[in-house]
């Protein structure tokens, strides 16, 4: 018997009982679609993790910040500079390794993220109620933490070298101290204007483009749509777990728009020095230090290229240490690994509930068909044949299957992304969807073999005896 003539009887007996083999590929089926709708799913997520990943500058950038020296070196504590401007020439001029090397001074000398407590950012009577990312720093710090100016421009050596007073600032500070769009209808560029840090007055010279999630952009689309509700009593803010800037990576995109850049030396004499300074760096100490490997692949050579150079500027005291980006990397890896063993598992269950359903229906079919087995051996059929015959209609019902599967998993995709409007957009890939296919394909195989051996074993003068 050839392969066609096999596959052709195979559609024949499915079309003879249609709806008995609809409901032997509901298993297939259900299972197919769940695999890809997860697959799609993940892919959303990885997705969304990823660019906020590369919205932090990425893997590449690491963090060189001042630690506490170590036990044997503790005699040695009063000559501990931390991290310094000399130590970012130093790297650009000994440490090949390195693609890039910026500095960051804030107000407070160990501060983050969050200068409210320590400075007071004003436009008029409007005073920033929001915590404020302002950083004294190089143009490098655009390429250094993926920035992008929309409007404006960045400012450049010679702004930093006279430690003129301009800035450049994030969506956030700009909806604060002049509107947002969503309040006064269309869009300010505040370029040009002045704003006060600590009763200084700085001339806004750039604004950076609006940064946010997939997640968010879609709560915001989606807010368009819905009525302003009406808050009463006494002034407040929600906190946080409600409203737009909830999602898991959405603290990566507020700080970005919550940034506000001011040349180093700006930063030094104007906040840093007394006011005692003049408009050159001797070497103060840094905020931290951030640097960027020119190949990932190549992370720990340059990381010690850098130790090195930092050893020897340090004159040997280890006060620095280094924080990569590595565990949110392998915080990705293991979420996405964690949540494609769920979804694997459950679509296993699905495809083996589908593949013990295509079993029974076939053993019932061969106790249906034991005379027409019977006759097929009397006139010549070998018991190869007879196998082949089963176990090929047996993967057509599982494949058939998982093409419905795969068409049904669209629809199910479209699904939840109606019941979730604000998570990340599913992605069906060809992967998934081909890895779904060839395992319907498998589950046909496995299925067929045990009613495929009944049959091939089959006596054809019993079987013709059979009532």
């Amino acid at each position: 018997m050839d392969l066609l003539n096999a596959i052709t009887i195979g559609f024949k007996e499915i079309w003879a009982h249609k709806f008995r083999s609809l409901l032997t590929m509901l298993g297939i089926i259900l299972g197919v679609s769940s695999l890809v709708a997860m697959s799609a799913l993940v892919k959303g997520m990885e997705n969304g993790m990823k660019e906020a990943l590369i919205a932090i500058g990425g893997l590449e950038k690491v963090r060189i910040e001042e630690q506490d020296i170590p036990a044997h070196q503790r005699h040695l504590e009063d000559q501990a500079v931390g991290c310094t401007i000399h130590d970012v020439y130093a790297l650009r001029r000994s440490a090949p390794l390195i693609k890039l090397a910026t500095p960051e001074m804030r107000v407070s000398p160990g501060g983050g993220w969050g200068g409210r407590s320590s400075t007071l950012i004003t436009h008029g009577t409007k005073t920033l109620r929001e915590r404020a990312n302002l950083i004294g720093t190089w143009p490098t710090a655009l390429e250094m933490n993926q920035h992008v100016v929309e409007h404006g421009r960045m400012f450049n050596e010679i702004d930093d070298e006279n430690a003129w007073n301009v800035c450049v600032i994030g969506t956030s500070i700009r909806d604060q101290l002049f509107g947002s769009p969503e309040e006064v209808g269309y869009e300010i560029v505040p370029v040009g204007q002045s704003i006060n840090i600590n009763n200084q007055p700085f001339r806004i010279i750039g604004m950076f483009q609006h940064y946010e999630s997939e997640q968010d952009r879609k709560f915001r689309e989606l807010e368009k749509d819905q009525p302003k509700q009406v808050q009463t009593g006494p002034e407040r803010r929600r906190g946080w777990g409600s409203g737009r800037g909830s999602g898991q990576n959405s603290w990566v995109y507020g700080m970005k728009n919550s940034t506000i850049y001011i040349p180093l030396n700006t930063m030094w004499i104007k906040f840093r020095s007394g006011g005692f300074g003049t408009n050159s760096i001797p070497d103060p100490r840094l905020s931290s230090l951030y640097i960027k490997v020119a190949d990932i692949e190549m992370l720990e050579p340059a990381l010690q290229q850098a130790k090195n150079v930092m050893m020897h500027t340090h004159k040997g005291i280890e006060d620095f240490s280094f924080q990569t980006q590595e565990n949110w990397s392998e915080n990705i890896t293991t979420a996405i690994r964690n949540a494609r063993m769920s979804g694997g598992f459950i679509a296993a269950i699905s495809l083996l509930v589908g593949g013990i359903g295509i079993m029974n229906i076939m053993l019932a079919s061969i106790t249906e068909r034991i005379r027409e087995i019977g006759i097929r051996k009397a006139i010549g059929a070998t018991h190869v044949d007879v196998f082949i015959q089963i176990l090929i209609e047996s993967v057509v019902i599982a494949l058939i299957g998982g093409l419905a599967g795969m068409i049904t998993s669209y629809g199910l995709v479209e699904m939840l992304t109606m019941l979730s409007p604000t998570e990340n957009t599913p992605v069906i890939t060809v992967n998934s969807m081909a890895l779904a296919f060839a395992f319907s394909a498998l589950v046909g195989v496995l299925a067929g073999l045990v009613p495929a051996f009944k049959a091939a074993k089959l006596d054809p003068i019993q079987a013709l005896r059979y009532e």
